[in-house]
């Protein structure tokens, strides 16, 4: 007689099977602190823990959705920051239309305009940073 077994679930792994366990107990603050990142990230506790314990030194879990909001918050400001020298700018070049622009002024606003520069390519080395570290 033919043997029908009945076939459900998956195929059972010959190799990367999981068959060891550890069992770690936590305080209930540190429990919390686990399911907050557990949802904040969407996945399993199970997952976060291992990819915390097992992955490289380097490897750095985000938060995609925070960075994000970040990110946008940062590319506003650097459009207001922009639309503030371009209103400066046009203020400046009308005065000298008029030959009411003081010297000290255009002193003070390049050396304003060169703080700027610096602290925008520290920015833009951040975030080269961060896409680095995202794309490890």
């Amino acid at each position: 007689m033919v043997d029908f077994k009945k076939l459900n679930g998956r195929p059972k792994l010959e190799e990367g099977r999981r068959t060891n366990f550890i069992n770690v107990r936590f305080t209930d603050d540190e429990y919390k602190e686990i399911t907050e990142i557990e949802q904040q990230l969407g996945i399993s506790k199970t997952e976060l823990i291992r990819m915390r314990i097992l992955s490289d030194a380097k490897q750095t879990v985000i938060n995609a959705k925070e960075l994000i909001i970040y990110l946008d918050a940062v590319g506003a400001e650097m459009g207001r920051i922009g639309n503030n020298i371009n209103q400066l700018a046009k203020h400046a070049n009308t005065l000298k239309l008029k030959g009411a622009l003081n010297p000290m002024i255009i002193e003070q606003f390049n050396r304003l305009f060169e703080e700027y520069i610096q602290v925008q390519q520290i920015l833009e080395a951040a975030l080269r940073k961060i896409i680095r570290t995202m794309g490890n």
